[in-house]
């Protein structure tokens, strides 16, 4: 386990070798997990595929589609270590997934999918105000990072920011690599300000006052 977490700190791209046999036991659980919170791009390899009969396949599929429903961005291929079946393209796979991550987007590109997105499918309201999203940029590679801009984003429900990773990951072709959404708020610069009264306004307040306290 300490020799694997020690490989995937070093790694770029990271080859989950899978059990078709054994399923997902609860160490690849938390090896996936730490691969996610690493950023690192990933391709689960599923061993001993052949000695599965074809009916048994598609249920072992859908498990494994469950269970490894938390990393969908992962690439998954089928191989049989014992044969040597499927492996040989793992390496050339590794490096395409590398130069994927490393991409770099233009500004107007990313801003231009956001657009998209927002009109096609809206923030939600807080408080009666629509979540604004107004612009977005690439923050940083490997894994990638999308930066979007608007105000009150920190109450973007769970559900849109997993819509937005979605478009974004569909948009780029960011196949086997995780994608990270950043959030930034604009601050208000008049939030905490009292507006200053003009001598004109002060006078007109005063009278208003002694309006009021005579009723």
């Amino acid at each position: 386990m300490i020799k694997a977490l020690q490989s995937i700190d070093a790694a770029n791209v990271v080859i989950m070798i899978i059990d078709a046999v054994e399923g997902v036991t609860d160490q690849d659980t938390h090896l996936l997990g730490y691969i996610l919170e690493a950023g690192r791009s990933l391709i689960i390899a599923i061993n001993k595929w052949d000695k599965l009969d074809a009916e048994i396949r598609q249920k072992t599929r859908d498990s494994l589609d469950r269970k490894l429903q938390f990393v969908d961005f992962a690439k998954q291929t089928t191989i049989s270590a014992l044969h040597g079946s499927g492996t040989g393209h793992l390496l050339d796979e590794a490096e395409r997934l590398y130069h994927v991550a490393r991409r770099a987007l233009s500004t107007p590109m990313v801003t231009q999918v956001l657009q998209d997105a927002v009109a096609e499918h809206p923030p939600p309201l807080v408080r009666g105000r629509r979540i604004k999203l107004r612009y977005a940029h690439q923050g940083g590679i490997n894994p990638p990072v999308i930066v979007i801009h608007g105000n009150q984003t920190e109450a973007l429900p769970g559900h849109y920011k997993r819509y937005l990773m979605n478009v974004f990951r569909q948009a780029f072709q960011f196949e086997g690599t995780p994608v990270r959404l950043e959030f930034r708020t604009g601050d208000n610069p008049y939030k905490g300000r009292r507006n200053k009264l003009t001598p004109r306004q002060q006078r007109r307040r005063k009278r208003l006052i002694k309006h009021v306290r005579k009723k």
